[in-house]
């Protein structure tokens, strides 16, 4: 496996990567529309956070840089957002873990304030929290689903710090091996 992961390319690794965010967005959807689970504010910042790692990996794949810089961009774009997807995962966490007394009150629906507020406001209200994004909603195997999202997006970070591990060893001229081949 080492060696396999040594000689991916960047569209390997980044195919990897876009499957990825397609399976966490087909669990969201379906959760969404089989199970019947609403998603709050944070949630859908999540998904947000999912969809931007996909389209860098979509991209990167198209693109498949040959040299290191471009596997290092990609690597750092994609580490962006995957590394915001664990920060928010992380917040939607935390403010489950609040005592019922310390939660945030519930605030107006994010479509309304996407209507009445710019961007910057609803961003900086949703972080804030509301007291829908503590409520939980559901449970697998005792973690709630940003406890499920948060070990994928954990998951996730393995391709963009595979692309940048890379990159950082990847030189001119220089072979793992006798019969791998070079960049």
């Amino acid at each position: 496996m080492i060696d396999a992961m040594r000689e991916a390319r960047v569209r390997g690794w980044s195919l990897v990567g876009l499957a990825f965010c397609v399976m966490m967005m087909a669990v969201a959807l379906g959760l969404e529309h089989l199970g019947g689970l609403e998603p709050c504010p944070l949630c859908i910042f999540q998904r947000v956070a999912v969809i931007a790692a996909g389209v860098v990996f979509a991209v990167a794949a198209l693109h498949d840089p040959k040299g290191r810089l471009g596997g290092a961009l990609y690597g750092l774009l994609s580490l962006g957002a995957v590394g915001t997807g664990i920060g928010l995962a992380w917040r939607h966490l935390w403010l489950q873990s609040l005592p019922a007394d310390e939660v945030p009150s519930c605030g107006p629906g994010l479509d309304y304030m996407m209507e009445v507020l710019p961007l910057q406001q609803v961003v900086s209200m949703v972080l804030n929290a509301s007291g829908e994004c503590a409520e939980i909603s559901a449970r697998f195997l005792g973690l709630s689903l940003p406890g499920w999202t948060l070990i994928g997006f954990a998951m996730l970070a393995v391709v963009p710090l595979g692309l940048l591990w890379r990159a950082c060893r990847s030189r001119t001229g220089y072979r793992w091996s006798e019969d791998a081949p070079q960049d």
